[in-house]
This record gives structure tokens, sequence and C-alpha cells, in this order.
């Protein structure tokens, strides 16, 4: 059904200063290309990556990097995504850093792995109630795009619903999953730039 003018202006002028309806649209737009077979779920993850970082403070050192040792043994060069990195959400306040870099010798497990737990444990995280609010900005200006995403009713349900449990963090669905097979790391844009981008080939040879 077709918004009326005064309720896109409504939203508009909701929106913080700092997120326009233009970075949203454009935002999804470039995610939607690059990843077609993406849903709510995939936008949401990639907008909570970037405000958020790390889904959870790291304690346990060991037990991550025993994961990673696994996940790179069992993910081979064809299951990866041709990048190195992409840069999350609107800003690229943080970056997913693939396995790729890792697989093709570019960069250590370990420096990956420190990259990553740094980023976790100094970054100061928005409360859940702070990304609620910021996240229905951002469905806000999607809903208006009448994307004819799949699952869009089912998904945002169950992300409302996640959220007034004061949780935030989800995978990516199970399509982006198979079409896509992902496997990276979140590394906060600062921690990324000084310790892993010098060790990556420029972003014309991904």
């Amino acid at each position: 059904m077709k918004r009326t003018f005064s309720i896109v202006l409504s939203m508009l002028l909701t929106l913080n200063v700092a997120t326009s309806a233009q970075e949203v649209e454009s935002f999804v737009a470039g995610l939607l290309n690059r990843y077609p077979k993406s849903r709510l779920l995939d936008i949401y993850k990639s907008s909570f990556q970037d405000y958020m970082g790390a889904e959870h403070l790291v304690g346990d050192t060991a037990s991550v990097s025993a994961y990673l040792e696994r996940e790179l043994a069992s993910a081979g060069l064809d299951d990866l995504m041709p990048w190195y990195y992409e840069p999350c959400g609107m800003r690229g306040n943080y970056v997913r850093v693939s396995l790729r870099a890792v697989n093709e010798g570019f960069i250590t497990a370990e420096a990956l792995l420190d990259a990553f737990i740094s980023s976790a444990n100094t970054t100061e995280r928005p409360s859940v109630e702070q990304w609620a609010a910021r996240w229905h900005e951002i469905v806000g200006v999607i809903d208006l795009m009448e994307l004819s995403l799949p699952f869009y009713g089912q998904d945002t349900r169950f992300i409302d619903d996640m959220l007034s449990q004061g949780k935030y963090a989800l995978s990516h669905s199970p399509e982006y999953r198979q079409a896509y097979n992902p496997h990276y790391r979140i590394v906060r844009r600062d921690i990324f730039e000084r310790d892993i981008l010098p060790s990556l080939p420029c972003r014309c040879c991904q």
C-alpha cells in the first residue's frame, strides 16, 4: 500500500540527524545489489554490526581461537566470498574481514583473532534500547522503499520480539548462508586500518 506524503515526511523528520533516509536507501540498495538473496534479517545484521560491533564480549579466548581454527580448516577458498573485507552497514564503523585473507596468507589467524578480540572487548557498546531506536528509524525507511523482501512481515515481527526481550544479535538468514556461505570476523575500523589493512591487497584487487 502506498504511503501518504505526510507519513513519509513524518518518518524523515524522526530520523536521527546522523542518519538520513538517503543513506539508508543507498546502503540497502547496495547490499541487495551485492547479495540479492538477502532478507530483512541480513540487512538488520549488517546494520547492528555497524552500530554495535561484535555480538558479545570475548572472555574465553581459548574457545574463540579453537572455533576460528575449526572454521579455517573447514572453509576452503572455493567456499569463501571473493573479497578480503567489506564495511558493515551505512557507516563502516566495523569491517567484516573474510577468512580468505588468512587462507591466502595475507594475515595470520592470530592477527585476525587479536583484532577481533580487541574490537569486541575495548568497545563501549551502546545499550539495546539505543540500538532498537536506531533500528526502528532504519526499518521505517526500508518499509517506505516497498522492496517486497521475502518473509518481510515475519522478519519484522521476529526482530521486534527479539529487541523487546533485550536481545539484539541474530544469525544470517538461511537463504543468505546457502547462497554466500559467509565466513568472517568483525573488526573495529580503526583497529582494522592499523593492524589488518596494511597487509591486504588494495580494494581494486578484490
